[in-house]
Formats: C-alpha cells, sequence, structure tokens
C-alpha cells in the first residue's frame, strides 16, 4: 500500500503546551499500528518553536532528527540535537524538543507502545 504524501493529514497546533505550532504529517494512523503503538509523523518546527515538556505513561517516543537543530530536555538534562541524532524518551521518562536555530527543525517522531 502507498499513500502519497499530498494524502496524508496535516495538523499545525500546539503541541504539549509548547511553543508555537507544530507542523505534522501523519505518515500511519492508529488502525495501521495493529495494538503496538499511537503516533508516527513526520514534524517540523520552526525557530523558537517547541514540543512541550512531558511525560510517557505506557508508551515511549522516538525522535530522528533529519534537519535543523536545538535543544532536548532528556528527564531535566538540556542537550543540544542536530541532523542524525536520534532521542529516546523511555516509558516513565520526561522530555521536551526545542528548536534553537534560525532554519526549520524536522524530524521524525515514534510512540509506540511499552507492553
Amino acid at each position: 500500500m502507498i499513500t502519497h504524501f499530498s494524502d496524508l493529514p496535516r495538523t499545525n497546533a500546539p503541541l504539549a503546551n509548547g511553543k508555537g505550532t507544530v507542523d505534522a504529517t501523519e505518515l500511519l494512523s492508529i488502525p495501521d499500528f495493529l495494538g503496538k503503538g499511537r503516533l508516527f509523523k513526520r514534524c517540523i518546527l520552526k525557530p523558537g518553536c517547541s514540543v512541550g515538556g512531558h511525560t510517557h505513561k505506557g508508551d515511549f517516543e522516538v525522535y530522528y532528527i533529519l534537519r535543523g537543530e536545538g535543544t532536548y530536555d532528556d528527564n531535566g538534562t538540556l542537550m543540544p540535537i542536530t541532523t542524525g541524532d536520534v532521542a529516546l524518551c523511555r516509558d516513565g521518562e520526561h522530555h521536551m524538543l526545542e528548536n534553537t536555530g534560525t532554519e526549520d527543525l524536522e524530524f521524525i517522531a515514534l510512540i509506540l507502545f511499552s507492553n
């Protein structure tokens, strides 16, 4: 099955009480996960925008940075993040991502269930 990019659902809204909005393209819908997860999106943060801090319960999230740079909060430790980096937030952990660069921060977000 192929779904063309132009047919994928898109949103542009704040996420987890972050700054500004996240431009997100849904790559898989909930039924596609067959009960194994709940989110697979391509996301873009404009400079100064962020995914607000949040804690995962019953699932875990991976960010793969496609381009750009920013700051990642890994359980209270702020770290630089850039193209090619992978950030993993395990079940029970806390994270945040902010575009602190001058260009768009583009990343893939994947959330799978822990059990």
